[in-house]
């Protein structure tokens, strides 16, 4: 478990007139929790979680309202990943994993006119490992869910989440 609280000075930020710059606002603050738990709930069960809360405004400047929420810096984030490998017999060594991703509502304008929506990404995972052999497929957000990863805030410049990606590789060790 953590607990903090940053706070920030001329912070650069794109300029809402003009792209090509960067001007310094005046302050902003970000405090708030994390928690993670990892653990081995059985033999080859495997479970990590995660939870932070954060609070990020701007507390001083000139041309943002004090009080206005930091660009795409969500309140609630969350994740969940689980892994199974089986301990013994033929398959020994053959493990499979599921993960689920939430990322809660952020600003996506300066002005906090606009939010990114919330969205919950799946991934998953099927993998050996056994005597050298390290072999594994990652599944990136199973469901092909559409989400926004990002946010320009000057415009409402969004860059959306990757698509569903399949990742494999194999390695051997000797």
């Amino acid at each position: 478990m953590a607990a903090y609280e940053i706070t920030k000075t001329n912070v650069t930020i794109q300029d809402q007139n003009n792209r090509d710059f960067q001007i310094q606002v005046g302050e902003q603050r970000s405090r708030g929790i994390e928690l993670d738990i990892a653990g081995e709930i059985l033999p080859g069960w495997k479970v990590i979680a995660s939870y932070a809360y954060t609070d990020a405004e701007v507390t001083e400047d000139n041309d943002i309202s004090v009080g206005n929420k930091l660009l795409g810096v969500p309140e609630n984030q969350a994740s969940l990943w689980t892994t199974y490998q089986i301990q013994k017999g033929s398959l020994k060594g053959l493990g499979f994993g599921l993960g689920l991703f939430y990322m809660g509502e952020g600003a996506a304008l300066l002005d906090n006119s606009v939010e990114l929506p919330n969205y919950l990404r799946t991934d998953a995972a099927i993998f050996y490992r056994r005597d050298g052999l390290n072999a594994a497929i990652n599944i990136r957000n199973l469901f092909d869910t559409d989400y926004f990863s990002s946010t320009y805030g000057y415009t409402l410049g969004l860059e959306r989440g990757a698509p569903l990606t399949i990742i494999g590789f194999i390695r051997w060790e000797l």
